[in-house]
């Protein structure tokens, strides 16, 4: 084991590079545990399409905020935040490195950062769901731009969930949604964040052959039993990258190729996003993911 201050380490950058392999080795070598922060692995059963790590191949490291969500259920950056936080310090009081492992960046920032959010209520947000479901995320898009046209300017009209957001939060504070904006306080703990990328060549080739070890691994099965499990009733559930294009499969929208280019597509745009927003925390060591000596050269970093 090697000894390292007891501190949080954030194991952060673009999907594919290689967070998960790095997380678990780093939870190996300081005797730590994972803490998961990667919105799609938070749902039982999404394990071949969010290439979550096998139980059988988790050394024994305990992982935490995996499987805590069904697919019928909404995940919240805000009780993701509060459940997490509660894992991290409780790691911490028991002298245990917490490993933090994932790319949703939003995620990261609020478990990480003194990330308020705006309040909310589920009477008022159920009665605009009703609304979009009635009347669509168009109709609802034309009523936030007569309450607050800059937050309709900056929401893409087919994006009901954020429109519905946008006009909750709106009602309930009176204010326009980007005065409600979450807000960035001071770091909650002194976490190390370890930054890993690769060429974008070899990532692409990444990309490429682990959409295909899913779909030839058997994400269509699973997402097939995943509708049975209410798939197409989940909010945000259904629209992680892979699960999304089956479906859209399973509705004989296009072909299972099509299915896999589209997943692939979609996945360089999320890296293209998820390197925006990591390069601009400057608290971050970044790391080429495919150096030799990349465990050693982090722990080096930890000391």
């Amino acid at each position: 084991m090697t000894a390292v201050p007891v501190r949080p380490v954030a194991v952060v950058g673009p999907t594919a590079t290689g967070k998960s392999d790095l997380g678990l080795e780093l939870a190996v070598r300081l005797g730590g545990e994972v803490v998961n922060v990667d919105a799609a692995q938070l749902y039982r059963g999404m394990d071949v399409g969010t290439a979550k790590t096998p139980l059988a191949q988790r050394r024994g490291v305990v992982h935490h905020q995996l499987d805590v969500l069904a697919v019928t259920d909404l995940a919240s950056v805000a009780h993701y935040q509060q459940a997490a936080r509660a894992d991290v310090d409780g790691l911490l009081a028991r002298g245990v490195v917490p490993v933090l492992v994932g790319g949703s960046g939003l995620y990261v920032q609020a478990l990480l950062d003194e990330l308020r959010f705006p309040a909310t209520d589920p009477v008022v947000r159920a009665r605009w769901e009703a609304e979009l479901a009635e009347r669509g995320s168009g109709a609802l898009h034309a009523e936030l731009g007569r309450v607050d046209p800059v937050a309709a300017a900056k929401v893409l009209p087919s994006d009901g969930r954020r429109v519905v957001r946008a006009l909750e939060v709106v009602e309930l504070t009176g204010q326009p949604f980007s005065a409600s904006a979450p807000r960035v306080g001071t770091p909650r703990w002194d976490t190390v964040l370890v930054g890993v990328d690769r060429d974008t060549i070899e990532l692409d080739a990444r990309i490429e052959a682990r959409t295909a070890a899913m779909f030839d691994g058997g994400l269509v099965a699973e997402v097939e039993h995943l509708v049975g499990c209410g798939l197409r009733e989940g909010v945000t559930a259904r629209r992680a990258l892979g699960y999304a294009q089956v479906l859209d499969l399973l509705d004989g929208v296009h072909d299972e190729g099509e299915a896999r280019r589209s997943t692939a597509a979609g996945t360089r745009r999320f890296v293209r996003r998820q390197r925006s927003w990591f390069r601009r925390d400057a608290r971050v060591h970044w790391f080429d993911a495919a150096r030799a000596d990349l465990v050693d050269a982090v722990l080096d970093t930890l000391r």
